[in-house]
């Protein structure tokens, strides 16, 4: 897959509203972040049904995977599975195996089990554990402490103290979802994004939907834009829930091997075919840094990646070609 990068300033917002009356759509707060779902449809009435049921559609996804929701099947499962097998759904039991396959592919940089230390992150009243803490939760995050047993359907944990989180994976997985509602339903044309993941569905009836990827330390700006039909495309960022002390950038992607805030990345983004995984590998190529994680993306046909350093500076898998101007630094 080879696509030349053209840096247009054009937030995804702006690029998914509506701009004929057959264009149909609405954005919403779920998921811990905005939703969109955007379709095209010659009837008015008929479109509105089927964006209602893709909300839907995240909505369930959401009461199941949520570790904020206290009846979600993944919150019965960090409350027991230290005790003994919890019964799971195929759904959940599918991702968190698909999980786990990812943690071999990327060498653990990819850690389901990282809600271990990072449940005591709060961005929003800016905590976050100390050394001693960290150093005690440490030896819990290690994703083959998760045992899967899918022929009884249940999920076992091999140490006291573990927890998952699919924070890294879910939301790509709902846009999937949400996309393959959309196609059943004989939709052509449609995007559905949640946070930093997006989901095409054919393209904008002739045109290209044009996904900008945002300029880390400028929240009104847009850093390039890529042209992308049928693809899913996903950013993990060190801005999206993060708070600064000391002139220490504290954010939620966590480095499995220290429990710390991974450093050296500002943001990565993927883009591939499958958006349960350009999910994951935005936080695995995040993780690792421009070397390693663009190492690990060459290996993987029809994945590419874009990745801004902390110092700005952008790096680019070996598919993509580079736009004349990059995104300035600090």
């Amino acid at each position: 897959m080879t696509v030349t990068l053209a840096v247009v300033v054009v937030a995804i917002s702006a690029i998914s509203r509506p701009s004929h009356a057959e264009w149909l759509g609405d954005t919403r707060a779920m998921m811990g972040t905005e939703v969109s779902v955007h379709l095209w449809h010659e009837n008015k009435e008929d479109g509105l049904v089927i964006v209602e049921d893709a909300f839907g559609e995240v909505a369930r996804i959401e009461g199941l995977m949520s570790t904020y929701i206290e009846g979600s099947e993944i919150s019965e499962i960090n409350r027991a599975a230290a005790k003994g097998p919890v019964a799971a759904g195929d759904e959940l039991i599918n991702l968190i195996l698909r999980s786990l396959d990812i943690s071999m592919l990327t060498r653990g940089a990819f850690d389901i089990t990282y809600d271990s230390i990072g449940q005591y992150y709060d961005f929003r009243t800016r905590q976050r554990p100390d050394a001693a803490k960290i150093q005690e939760e440490l030896e819990r995050i290690d994703y083959r402490l998760v045992a899967v047993n899918r022929l009884e359907g249940t999920i076992r944990f091999l140490a006291p103290g573990v927890r998952i989180n699919l924070g890294g994976i879910a939301k790509g997985y709902t846009v999937e979802r949400a996309v393959s509602l959309l196609r059943s339903r004989g939709i052509q044309h449609g995007i559905v994004t949640a946070g930093g993941d997006s989901r095409l569905l054919g393209d904008r009836r002739g045109q290209p939907f044009m996904v900008g990827i945002r300029d880390p330390r400028n929240d009104d700006e847009v850093a390039l834009t890529i042209p992308l039909e049928d693809e899913a495309i996903s950013t993990s960022g060190d801005y999206e829930r993060y708070f600064e002390e000391d002139g220490q950038r504290y954010h939620h992607i966590i480095e499995p091997t220290t429990g710390l805030p991974a450093g050296g990345v500002r943001s990565a983004t993927i883009v591939g075919p499958d958006a349960v995984l350009t999910d994951a590998l935005s936080t695995s190529v995040f993780v690792l840094g421009v070397d390693q994680g663009l190492r690990l993306i060459a290996t993987l046909p029809d994945y590419e990646g874009i990745v801004i350093d902390a110092e700005g500076q952008l790096f680019y898998s070996d598919g993509l070609q580079p736009p004349d101007h990059p995104v300035p630094s600090e």
